[in-house]
């Protein structure tokens, strides 16, 4: 959880999220709506890697990306199990 927490303070991070709730992406197609290196985006998209925020396939060349739901419902029940008690 604390990993989860800690990518998602980063606002390079969470809109990346909001871009990958639309549909999955190759990292080629995010980096479209930065203004960040290649590196950068990198660093960011495997900070969400071992979040488990993101996970993502190979396609040839290309790792797309997509949202993993599993662990936004698991923050999503402890945050109202926090806040019910």
């Amino acid at each position: 959880m604390t990993k989860t927490m800690q990518a998602l303070v980063d606002p390079t991070r969470r809109k990346i999220l909001e871009l990958l709730k639309k549909k999955d992406m190759p990292a080629g197609e995010i980096g479209k709506y930065f203004s960040i290196t290649p590196p950068s985006l990198s660093h960011h998209l495997n900070i969400l890697k071992q979040a488990n925020l993101v996970t993502y396939q190979r396609k040839g060349q290309e790792l797309i990306y997509s949202l993993n739901l599993s662990v936004f419902e698991e923050v999503a029940q402890t945050l109202i199990k926090f806040f019910r008690k």
